[in-house]
């Protein structure tokens, strides 16, 4: 798309329009929410959109939740090499052109890691951590979590 040239203040010609000057919006919120998961690591430190303790968060709910069905069929097909057809599924989804874009691309980065090995790497790895902070966690708290009969003074 050619640049936009600044308006010359006529009703006629290439440059039509009245002469304004441009708004300085502030931030919606969803421009300054937490960025994709599959990228989270390198976005967060590049725009600064997320804090680790989220992308952290993030990442162990993807984790341990999975994908959505509609999230599987998406892989499959760009592991057949059907990326239109992935598009469509996901514009249906999502119903947005833009959504299924971005969703495309995030599947696109789990289908790369999932081939070249990482993402299991990253999945015991949070999984080991995850657990360790949940163990942590309970002991801490005295066992069982207390009010049962047998944390009861006799």
């Amino acid at each position: 798309m050619a640049p936009t040239q600044a308006k010359s203040g006529l009703f006629v010609g290439i440059n039509k329009g009245h002469v304004v000057t441009k708004r300085q919006l502030p931030l919606r919120p969803v421009q300054s929410q937490g960025a994709s998961w599959s990228y989270i690591f390198v976005m967060a430190l590049l725009f600064q959109k997320a804090t680790k303790r989220v992308t952290f968060v993030r990442s162990l709910i993807r984790e341990v939740a999975g994908f959505a069905p509609y999230e599987k069929r998406i892989t499959e097909l760009l592991k057949v090499g059907k990326d239109k057809r992935a598009l469509k599924v996901a514009k249906r989804k999502l119903g947005t052109h833009k959504r299924a874009k971005k969703k495309r691309e995030e599947m696109a980065n789990v289908v790369r890691k999932m081939s070249c090995g990482t993402f299991s790497f990253l999945f015991y790895t949070v999984l080991t951590i995850s657990f360790c902070f949940i163990m942590m966690q309970f002991t801490m708290s005295g066992g069982g979590g207390g009010g049962g009969v047998a944390d009861k003074k006799k």
